[in-house]
């Protein structure tokens, strides 16, 4: 193992403007990397992440989100582990699957949608990531609480401090700030609702949390209130950036895009397929409890580990030619794909699978579904190419689009 000093660093413009080859040559060269300013060590192989994140030996824990997630949004479920994490877990997950999906949710993501679309479908112009996709995850989620929807531009702007803070891996001082001021500011707004809520319960997810109990335990004030504040976050960014890439990679590709709009039971597969390629989060730490041997060389017991979830899904041990954007690909699972038995790592695997994965599988099928049925001829607007941006999430920051209006929304 060494420091690698061949390639670019993971706080370096260059690998911020192209990280891929980067990963490249990690995978080849360098699987284990220590790297000094992030004081982590960086696996890159899909086997490595692969096994760190389903932690079958219980080798390594969580314990690094005491400083990377507590900051800015109070202790969370992803600190958790045990009895402690299996109950908390067992309290918000049925909102997440199954009948409350299906019946509440779905016409809250299908009117959010739709009332997005409705702003530009007679324009025969958009962008999808200002006008559709930076809005609606986050509308969704306020929906789904039961929060007052004159409120989105701040839940947008605090989820942006969020995710700007966990990102924030060369430690800029303003950044740090501003994310733990969010965390004030979110919880002065969110606890006297939760308070009232508790008071007067109704059909919405926060009066479900607050009336939620397993095993003789409900959750409290601030479990409650860490919870909205991860889903707010961390279902908007990436939520976001997940409909802004699938859109990306078919329109560069339009084949696979004419594929999808005469078959829309290919959506799942094109997403899955975009979560593999180029996923919303690319990095993800965890902390090592014991040494462990990995591709490489040996983590220490107590050490940062960086799983580079952008490198171990275009790992070429595991999928065949990884580089190449493919919905049809065979050694990629679509049915489990949104599930811990994932072949791809976007959404972690393991006791921490990420819990919102169906929800963000619905949001995606739903809000591909209308926009494909109101841009009829979508392309690319004239000379534009999409371009990825980000280091910790990643995706399109804009994504200007031309089509000919359909004359009615049920066209």
């Amino acid at each position: 193992m060494s420091a690698a000093p061949q390639l670019p660093d993971i706080l370096s413009p260059e690998f911020a403007a192209d990280p891929y080859p980067a990963y490249a040559v990690m995978r080849e060269k360098e699987p284990l990397i220590w790297h000094e300013a992030t004081k982590s060590y960086i696996v890159s192989r899909y086997e490595d992440v692969e096994r760190i994140f389903k932690d079958m030996r219980s080798e390594f824990t969580t314990d690094n989100y005491n400083w990377q997630v507590e900051p800015v949004h109070g202790k969370t479920i992803l600190q958790l582990s045990g009895r402690e994490h299996a109950v908390r877990r067992a309290l918000v997950a049925p909102a997440f699957r199954g009948r409350d999906l299906q019946e509440k949710f779905l016409p809250v993501i299908e009117r959010n949608s739709r009332e997005l679309i409705d702003t530009f479908r007679a324009s025969g112009s958009a962008d999808i990531v200002s006008d559709y996709a930076t809005r609606f995850p986050v509308n969704v989620i306020a929906d789904m609480l039961g929060l007052d929807r004159a409120d989105h531009a701040r839940f947008h702007g605090w989820y942006t401090a969020v995710i700007a803070f966990l990102g924030n891996l060369s430690g800029d001082p303003e950044v740090t700030a501003a994310g733990e001021r969010t965390r004030v500011e979110f919880a002065e707004y969110m606890i006297p609702i939760i308070q009232e809520r508790r008071e007067n319960l109704g059909d919405d997810l926060l009066s479900t949390l607050c009336a939620a109990e397993v095993d003789g335990v409900r959750m409290s004030d601030e479990d409650i209130k860490a919870f909205c504040s991860l889903l707010l976050a961390a279902g908007g960014e990436t939520t976001d950036k997940a409909i802004a890439s699938i859109l990306a990679n078919l329109l560069t590709h339009p084949e696979q895009l004419a594929a999808v709009r005469e078959d829309r039971s290919l959506i799942p597969a094109a997403f899955a397929e975009t979560l593999r390629y180029t996923p919303p989060v690319h990095m993800i730490m965890r902390q090592s409890a014991v040494d462990v041997e990995v591709s490489g060389g040996t983590i220490p017991a107590g050490a940062t580990v960086t799983c580079l979830i952008g490198a171990a899904n275009r790992d070429e041990r595991r999928f065949r030619d990884p580089d190449r954007f493919d919905i049809f690909r065979d050694d990629l699972t679509t049915t489990s794909a949104f599930s811990a038995a994932a072949d791809h790592l976007a959404f972690a695997l393991g006791r921490h699978f990420c819990v919102g994965a169906l929800l963000a599988k619905a949001e995606v099928e739903i809000g591909m579904n209308q926009l494909l049925d109101a841009m009829p001829d979508l392309r690319l607007a004239d000379g534009f190419d999409p371009v990825e941006e980000g280091v910790f999430t990643r995706g399109p920051q804009s994504l200007p689009v031309r089509f000919t209006p359909v004359t009615s929304a049920g066209a």
